[in-house]
């Protein structure tokens, strides 16, 4: 069964791009587009037919895409959504996320990194593209208690972002797609972590991030 798509943009030629593209391949099925999320909201109300996964640009007028993501995961909390646009700042990545998003991708991506997208938020709950990674790992890091972070200090890179990440919802074998890593290394980084920072629980290394500042409760 194709994987049935709604996409919700308000620029009618990329629409058009996007719902051919997709059409022209067998996993997936365009079953309708909307101009805004206003128009969304209406349409799925009334539709027999819902959408699995829902294509949500941010920029549109009436209901905008922060908007429209959280109408969804309130009122169609099992449909999958991903962002596909043109803002790349780190304001409207963590928003959006934050709104109900499971993906976002830049719309001058390649045309493999869509559809990679759209199998990865319908298989395994959620994309994160390198960018939209570092742009995570950037801001929870921003975030951080001021001259706290010596504190930190012996920690590597990829540990401490390691760490971050275990204070999402992901399991350990989703932080490890995510960071390109085996799920035996990703084992290694927790277990190093559990003895340098005397805790024994994924629980505690949560707790380390908050009292250093890493992330905030």
């Amino acid at each position: 069964m194709p994987v049935k798509i709604a996409i919700v943009d308000d620029h009618t030629m990329m629409v058009q791009a996007i719902a051919n593209l997709l059409n022209a391949r067998d996993e997936f099925k365009v079953i309708f587009t909307c101009r805004n999320g206003r128009e969304l909201t209406e349409k799925l109300t009334v539709l027999d037919q819902l959408p699995d996964l829902v294509l949500l640009d941010i920029n549109m007028p009436l209901m905008n895409g922060w908007e429209t993501a959280e109408w969804i995961q309130k009122n169609y909390p099992q449909m999958r959504i991903l962002c596909l646009t043109m803002n790349d700042d780190e304001m409207s990545v963590i928003k959006m996320f934050k709104s109900g998003a499971k993906g976002y991708v830049l719309k001058d991506a390649e045309e493999d990194e869509l559809f990679l997208a759209i199998h990865s938020v319908m298989t395994k709950g959620f994309y994160y593209s390198d960018y939209v990674a570092k742009v995570m790992i950037d801001s929870f890091k921003s975030e951080g208690i001021p001259g706290d972070s010596q504190m930190m200090s012996p920690l590597k890179e990829r540990e401490i972002e390691f760490l971050v990440l275990c204070c999402t919802e992901l399991n350990y074998k989703q932080i490890a797609d995510l960071m390109h890593l085996s799920p035996k290394t990703i084992d290694g980084y927790r277990d190093d972590l559990f003895q340098k920072l005397h805790v024994r629980s994924r629980i505690g290394l949560v707790l380390h991030a908050i009292k250093h500042g890493l992330v905030q409760p």
